[in-house]
């Protein structure tokens, strides 16, 4: 039995550990990576140290986080860090919340493709909000944009698609002045589908052309489907613009280091079956309760393990990294404001939980008086493989 530092009753942690020995298997090698990981955050097979309290002498063992990124546990601090950054490097204005979504049918293709199909769609979702913006009758400027992916819903099921953070308005082509767009929305939705419909599907023939994606089994050749992608409307979601830089990041912030479910959002494990929680958006964002079949939660969850050394958060545009000493710094000459410095530089991540939830880690959990300091290493525990 292994001893672990728990804050849930019920864990992903535990439902793979107690489940996962008959599906480990079919697993690639990443997500066999993501699954050792996730059994082994903050257990005795991650080592640690011993912590003694200065005042009292109570003594307590603290295990390594795994600090792998589809590890429930080990994404909050990050996302803070993130989200701080961010707020100090972008422009004062306001934002709006972009989703580009890619229709059911190409799950499939995109599943057992997924680094190519992936850099495809964060290119063709830019690509489209670039053309849209650069189009006179629109807006006539030069834009950016913050993306996220997410691969999942909240029912845990295959669900590509790109969050995108985009600013209500561009720098005109001659960097003379800031171009503002419309209060009511940003750019007309059902043009940017179109466009963004037919640049993806051109990305995604071009590849098939140099035959650098595999199609599924039950899909002889990749024109057949096209044509019927070109039938449907591809539906993109515009939220209307957030005020202020903060707004926007907060209300975002939970997307970015998200994995695809919560611990808090389990409710119990009772002979195979999982209960947790999930919002219907079709009902109206309505809490619901899902019961599923251990092997098949366990499908659904390690399906949104991502490529190796892909990145998920990507910057284009004004807001690009290249650009930081260029067009960002016009950026904010033409809005009359300066960058800020996040409010964690600096601080370890122990000081950055302190500050965000006011509870220090540090403090002796008995008496409240001393401080736990470390005492002597724990060396990890020999890990038995599934």
């Amino acid at each position: 039995m292994m001893e672990q530092n728990k804050r849930y009753q019920v864990e992903v942690a535990d439902i793979l550990h107690r489940y996962g020995k008959g599906h480990f298997h079919r697993l690639c090698p990443q997500q066999k990576k993501a699954f050792r990981a996730i059994i082994k955050c903050r257990t005795d097979q991650m080592g640690g140290h011993i912590s003694q309290c200065d005042h009292c002498g109570h003594i307590k063992p603290v295990y390594n986080s795994c600090r792998n990124r589809h590890c429930p546990k080990c994404q909050y601090i990050k996302q803070e860090q993130w989200i701080a950054k961010l707020k100090a490097s972008l422009p004062p204005t306001s934002y709006y919340h972009l989703v580009f979504t890619v229709p059911q049918s190409l799950n499939k293709l995109f599943y057992i493709n997924q680094a190519i199909c992936y850099s495809l769609l964060f290119k063709a979702a830019y690509k489209a909000l670039y053309n849209a913006a650069a189009n006179p009758v629109f807006l006539d400027a030069k834009t950016g944009c913050v993306a996220m992916l997410h691969t999942w819903g909240q029912a845990l099921t295959y669900h590509p698609h790109i969050h995108m953070i985009v600013p209500a308005g561009g720098i005109s082509y001659d960097g003379a002045e800031w171009v503002p767009a419309g209060k009511k929305f940003f750019l007309p939705v059902k043009a940017l589908s179109k466009m963004f419909r037919g640049i993806l599907c051109r990305m995604l023939e071009a590849h098939m052309e140099k035959k650098a994606l595999k199609l599924p089994a039950d899909l002889s050749c990749f024109e057949v489907q096209q044509t019927e992608l070109y039938k449907k409307n591809w539906n993109i979601y515009s939220k209307k613009a957030f005020r202020a830089v903060g707004g926007v990041i907060e209300y975002l912030g939970r997307y970015t280091h998200r994995v695809a479910i919560s611990n808090d959002r389990i409710l119990s494990i009772d002979d195979h079956i999982i209960r947790f929680r999930w919002k219907d958006y079709k009902a109206g964002g309505n809490n619901k309760i899902i019961n599923l079949d251990a092997g098949e939660f366990i499908r659904r969850f390690i399906q949104h393990v991502l490529p190796n050394g892909f990145y998920k958060i990507r910057y284009y545009g004004l807001l690009d990294s290249v650009n930081a000493k260029t067009k960002r710094v016009l950026l904010f000459h033409l809005l009359d404001a300066v960058p800020g410095t996040s409010i964690f530089d600096g601080l370890k991540a122990i000081e950055v939980f302190k500050v965000v939830t006011g509870k220090n880690l540090q403090q002796c959990p008995i008496c409240r008086k001393g401080i736990m300091k470390p005492k002597s290493y724990l060396f990890p525990k020999a890990y038995t493989p599934l």
